[in-house]
């Protein structure tokens, strides 16, 4: 399976709190919800069929317990098409202390990560594919095991907030592979990772 990462950001970079303000006040964040409402219906149902392209999904633990509680619990939620194909792939997470799982079709991946997340890239399929969940996305690319990143872009800047590449991260060129702005404003890029940078000499 190819792993893909989608990821919504605000022009600073910012991941945190791009749903409901009160979903995420880590550090006194309170500037969250900058992502409700925004984006045209062509980027809405861009989002809606990535999802329902994925042969699995893999969650760190804050995102899983999100999801678990609205994507999984909520009736309205559940029977969206985004709702519809959580519910019925295969999860995973990656986790060294959730023991009791509440959705189902969900397995906890501990002991060692890269080999179990190896493990199933190598499987035969689509798309292992990873939302919010922003510790891992930077683990992973740390561990060179995302094949494909999209990064949905709101025109806005929050000032606040934990980044998905933090100020020392892995260095990584990018291939654009697709690019597209909405009616809005809002811009999604999809790039392939192309190893290190090429810097220049003096």
């Amino acid at each position: 399976m190819k792993l893909t990462t989608m990821t919504q950001v605000t022009i600073d970079g910012v991941m945190q709190g791009n749903g409901a303000a009160s979903d995420d006040r880590r550090n006194g964040f309170e500037r969250g919800g900058w992502a409700l409402g925004k984006g045209d219906d062509e980027t809405r149902t861009f989002i809606t069929q990535t999802y329902q392209r994925a042969e699995a999904f893999l969650f760190g633990r804050r995102t899983y317990e999100l999801f678990a509680g609205s994507w999984g619990a909520i009736d309205q939620m559940r029977a969206h098409p985004i709702g519809v194909a959580l519910n019925k792939a295969p999860k995973y997470v990656a986790s060294a202390t959730l023991t009791a799982p509440r959705w189902q079709e969900t397995t906890v991946l501990g002991g060692d990560l890269a080999a179990a997340i190896s493990e199933l890239k190598a499987r035969p399929g689509g798309e292992l594919q990873v939302h919010g969940s922003g510790i891992l996305i930077q683990w992973l690319l740390a561990n060179d095991l995302v094949d494909e990143m999209i990064l949905i872009t709101v025109p806005v800047v929050v000032g606040q907030g934990a980044r998905l590449f933090p100020d020392a991260g892995p260095d990584l060129a990018l291939d654009l592979v697709e690019s597209r702005v909405d009616a809005k404003g809002v811009s999604i890029q999809v790039y392939q990772p192309a190893g290190r940078p090429q810097y220049a000499t003096a």
